[in-house]
């Protein structure tokens, strides 16, 4: 019997993601872009994702696109990225409760039931603060690789505290911390504990329930997840493939639709 594939795109702000699945179990390939809306980015990580899969847009039933960017995308239809979020992060890490999703103009906080459905959210997608741009911005203040960030913060020896929570303000503080000659692990330290502050309010708002995972790009960003582990005082989980959540979720929720309308 031949294999039904589908497809899940999620265009970011700063990234496109791309997962080719078969019969929704059985990830066939996937890709990470960092270019998002209004970019090539899109049409690259298709590229590649199809490619790296040896198959064609011919061989796609049904594609679902998700994200920031998701009504940008011709596709078959597009879907909110807190229900892709929702079923992806179940998808990596199988039993979850408490999804944090850290993007690049948006952070939001997902509890589900027992079954794995969206139960409640709050997100935060009117301030930079709490976000990936938030990262971004120090980084360039700082004159560091933003990857690197997660390095200089496991070996710093206190933390910088940085208090301002506007990103305009924050990044004022960041420029007065070096010119008192603060030690920039130091302060890296500091802005990690800003963003874990901003995200672990928003989390209380809706409950943390263990199991807790992390998705979207700053996972990938060790301090981050090390200081909100220790803002909500709980474990949480971050997968190799938490960037990709939100177009797992998407090419899962295609096959489903397309077993539906079939």
């Amino acid at each position: 019997m031949d294999k039904i594939y589908t497809l899940g795109i999620d265009i970011g702000s700063t990234s496109s993601k791309c997962v080719v699945m078969a019969d929704g179990s059985d990830v066939v390939s996937s890709a990470i872009i960092e270019k998002g809306a209004g970019t090539d980015g899109v049409d690259i990580v298709l590229e590649k994702a199809l490619g790296d899969a040896g198959i064609t847009m011919d061989d796609i039933k049904m594609t679902i696109s998700t994200g920031y960017g998701r009504k940008s995308y011709n596709g078959d239809k597009d879907m909110s990225e807190l229900s892709c979020h929702a079923k992806g992060g179940a998808y990596i890490f199988g039993e979850v409760a408490t999804i944090i999703d850290i993007g690049g103009q948006d952070a939001k906080v997902l509890r589900l039931d027992k079954n794995g459905q969206l139960q409640n959210f709050v997100m935060n997608d009117k301030c930079a603060a709490g976000t990936g741009r938030f990262l971004e911005v120090m980084a360039n203040v700082l004159h560091v690789d933003l990857n690197e960030f997660g390095e200089y913060d496991a070996q710093a020896t206190e933390r910088t505290p940085i208090s301002s929570t506007c990103t305009v303000f924050a990044e004022s503080e960041v420029i007065s911390c070096l010119a008192n000659n603060a030690d920039v692990k130091n302060i890296i330290k500091g802005i990690h504990y800003s963003v874990a502050s901003r995200v672990a309010g928003q989390a209380k708002r809706v409950g943390v329930v263990p199991p807790v995972v992390m998705t979207g790009g700053v996972s990938r960003n060790s301090g981050v997840v090390r200081a909100l582990e220790e803002e909500l005082d709980t474990s949480i989980a971050v997968s190799e493939d938490s960037q990709l959540a939100g177009a797992i979720g998407a090419a899962i929720y295609a096959y489903e639709s397309y077993l539906k309308n079939k």
